[in-house]
């Protein structure tokens, strides 16, 4: 998963980064409304742990600015308040779950991991494209019955591969998604070619279609129905 923690509570922040990124996920952070903007302007997530009250701002005109540009990126209030009006406003604008602090980090995996779901796999943990069968809970791979041994990067290019099937997704999209917003410092983008090839390789091997293909000067495509 890639996420934004926007928390101005520090030992929160960190908390919340730390566990997330310990189970392989990509965590970016924001402590300021203006910098959640700067990041959800540029930025796209698979979910956005979002704080409504924020130095310089409220995570409630975050969450507008998000909808207002139509992004669909997964949204989970965190926030102290809990006034049924605050809850009732986050959810009406388009949030998809609301956790009351204090809680458990446990608690908050798993409305996340229900939020990405619901909005990328339809609420189920089996993810299913023809002869490809991916165990999201397990982080498992397997072709026609067959697993296969898939880094942890090679997973996740993967599954975005899926989601964003039959769309051209461009290098720096790729590269972004895996590895965050530090990626944009990388003088040029040759270890994605890398990974897909360990991808195609690996399917094709165990017996699926090759259903990557490059869009020369623009990136790569997953393809098929």
């Amino acid at each position: 998963m890639k996420l934004l923690i926007i928390e101005d509570e520090e030992g929160l922040r960190e908390s919340i980064e730390e566990y997330f990124a310990e189970a392989g996920n990509i965590c970016e952070t924001a402590a300021t409304y203006s910098a959640a903007l700067t990041k959800v302007e540029l930025y796209r997530y698979d979910c956005i742990l979002l704080d409504i009250t924020l130095p310089g701002g409220n995570g409630i005109s975050i969450l507008k600015k998000l909808k207002e540009n139509n992004f669909t990126d997964g949204v989970l209030i965190i926030s102290a308040k809990n006034s049924l009006d605050d809850r009732l406003q986050g959810l009406d604008l388009g949030a998809d779950d609301y956790l009351v602090k204090p809680f458990h980090l446990s608690e908050l995996k798993a409305r996340v991991s229900a939020i990405i779901r619901r909005k990328m796999y339809n609420g189920s943990n089996l993810l299913v494209f023809n002869e490809i069968s991916i165990d999201l809970q397990a982080k498992t791979v397997s072709v026609h019955d067959t697993p296969l041994k898939f880094t942890r990067k090679e997973f996740a290019l993967l599954i975005y591969f899926i989601a964003n099937k039959g769309k051209v997704v461009s290098k720096n999209a790729i590269a972004e998604h895996l590895w965050g917003d530090g990626i944009d410092l990388a003088d040029n983008f040759d270890f994605i070619y890398s990974h897909i090839k360990n991808i195609r390789k690996k399917l094709v091997e165990a017996g699926a279609n090759d259903y990557i293909q490059a869009a020369y000067g623009m990136g790569y495509k997953f393809s098929g129905q």
